[in-house]
């Protein structure tokens, strides 16, 4: 298993070799250092300085260089650099979860003016096979163009009728704003398969926008009748239950950016109020958990969007996705992390740990 240190991101450059042993024995002496992963078909070199992973790859004509790359640290990261190329109007290709190159990777591929491509990705875990994924050509062949275009986005507001599906391709927008749309009638909107669809537009990384009026409590109120624009309005959820949808609908960063000091109405004893709430669709998260954390307080247990429960004191077991974005969010001050190398050490030192003595009654 290849630790990952969260504390650097690295360049990447990938070379064709004409004899892979010849050129692993001669970066093994460039480099001062032993190759992180070898196979028949492919070696890596890890460097933390300068940070830098080199592959090489067999191929006819050695000394090419096969494709560059920067390994960034988080999805989130990844995904902020990708929409800051397409807001400028130049062309990517996403892969989310590929098998490459001996690991799991989720990464996107761009070529600049000059057809040099770039592979910009997030590890995930190692892999005993090599995989399929191939570097893309002709995918990439669209000229580069930097006339700037404003993120895609799908907008619904209170009174428009709901399509049963949100007319848009998986993984293509960057934003769903929903204004109102959970205001109609309690009746009028399946909430679960509406958060459903915007989940499935979103690319990795993309927003969802909730805005509108919430109710301090459910109340036994049955349709609303309120004065002036607000007329619209026939039921008004809770934060809480919103929130809890998105987090039931796999959105996470859920936050209520807005909830109005005072309230606009007071129906039957319950105030509302005005609410702005947003979350984001996650990145890849592969099922195997052998990261981990260790929280340390103040509280006696807490639990994350994606449903990571954490008690206190206790070592809880993590995917390599879910690790990296607690270790880079506002919450990791109050954890301790482990990578699986870590956790190994750890756990080899408890076995070698002589037996504690016990005392005898005499």
């Amino acid at each position: 298993m290849t630790a990952i240190d969260a504390s650097l991101i690295k360049f990447h450059i990938s070379l064709t070799a004409s004899n892979l042993d010849r050129s692993i024995a001669f970066y093994r002496v460039l480099l001062g250092t032993e190759p992180a992963k070898v196979r028949d078909d492919y070696a890596k070199f890890e460097l933390a300085e300068p940070p830098l992973v080199l592959s090489l790859i067999p191929g006819g004509v050695g000394g090419n260089v096969n494709h560059a790359g920067l390994r960034v640290r988080t999805a989130d990261e990844l995904v902020d650099i990708q929409r800051r190329l397409e807001t400028a109007g130049i062309v990517t290709q996403r892969e989310d979860g590929v098998e490459c190159c001996y690991a799991r990777q989720t990464k996107f591929w761009v070529a600049d003016p000059d057809r040099m491509l770039w592979e910009v990705y997030v590890f995930h875990e190692d892999l005993d096979e090599h995989g399929d994924a191939t570097v893309p050509a002709a995918a990439l062949n669209p000229p580069i163009t930097l006339s700037p275009k404003p993120l895609s986005s799908w907008t619904h507001r209170l009174g428009n009728a709901l399509p049963d599906r949100i007319p848009y391709e998986a993984n293509s927008l960057h934003e769903v704003m929903l204004e109102g749309s959970f205001n109609a009638g309690r009746d009028a909107v399946n909430r679960d398969k509406l958060l459903a669809e915007a989940l499935r537009v979103l690319r990795p990384g993309g927003e969802i926008r909730l805005h509108g009026l919430t109710g301090d409590s459910s109340g036994n109120y049955g349709k609303l009748f309120l004065p002036g624009p607000a007329s619209a309005v026939e039921y008004a959820p809770t934060p809480s239950e919103l929130t809890a949808a998105l987090t039931q609908a796999g959105f996470r960063d859920v936050q209520i950016v807005l909830l109005s000091p005072k309230p606009y109405f007071v129906v039957e004893g319950v105030g509302m109020r005005e609410c702005r709430i947003q979350a984001k669709k996650p990145g890849h998260r592969t099922r195997q958990k052998t990261y981990h954390a260790i929280y340390r307080g103040p509280l006696a247990e807490v639990t994350d969007d994606y449903g990571n429960v954490f008690r206190r004191g206790e070592l809880t077991p993590l995917n390599v996705h879910d690790w990296q974005m607690l270790s880079k969010g506002d919450a990791a001050t109050s954890f301790t992390f482990l990578t699986p190398d870590e956790r190994s050490e750890a756990a080899c030192c408890d076995e070698a740990a002589p037996p504690t003595p016990t005392s005898s009654a005499s």
